[in-house]
């Protein structure tokens, strides 16, 4: 679970961090940077509520989803924790974790960038497009056939797994132009 959140935090304090040093410069108010950290560390984990769905609503007759409805209904967030780690890279029909909610991700985000100057809904959108992003260059470094799975779920059509690597390059362009909207 640790390079889990290392995974997924390091890139994030990267943002933070850069944005702060070129923000210092350009002498943007205090609450920015709150605004900033608070989007970031709430988006980092808003994307992991997918797998609670898979367990309670999606899926909730297999075994590990009976687990884990006991453990939601207890408030054993630790043991939710360590079940997520173990089952996770064998939930293939999520809801956030599929090619068309990134897309819809996406085209969203970009109209939020150019639309609005809150810093806080910038940062938890630039968030949610890193975490799936992270989680899918995760999996394609593991089996790119389990990335293809769950990217193209309940998909009769799915790109070539050769394809996978370009697509990936693509949405990291894609998070690269929203981190330099945030910053700018």
């Amino acid at each position: 679970m640790k390079s889990d959140f290392k995974q997924h935090i390091i890139p994030l304090f990267a943002i933070y961090f850069i944005t702060s040093f070129i923000w210092i410069f350009t002498k943007t108010h205090y609450l920015n940077y709150f605004y900033l950290l608070t989007g970031l560390a709430l988006g980092s984990y808003l994307l992991d509520i997918d797998h609670l769905l898979y367990w309670l609503v999606l899926k909730p007759n297999l075994e590990e989803s009976k687990l884990a409805q006991v453990a939601w209904k207890k408030g054993d967030f630790k043991s939710l924790i360590k079940l997520l780690k173990i089952t996770e890279p064998y939930h293939f029909s999520l809801i956030f974790h599929h090619y068309f909610f990134q897309v819809i991700l996406t085209i969203f985000s970009f109209f939020v960038f150019t639309s609005t100057s809150s810093i806080f809904v910038k940062s938890l959108l630039l968030a949610i497009n890193i975490h799936l992003l992270v989680d899918e260059i995760a999996s394609y470094k593991s089996n790119p056939k389990i990335l293809q799975q769950w990217l193209f779920a309940r998909e009769t059509k799915q790109f070539a797994i050769s394809s996978l690597k370009n697509y990936l390059y693509f949405f990291t362009i894609i998070c690269l132009i929203l981190t330099l909207i945030l910053i700018f």
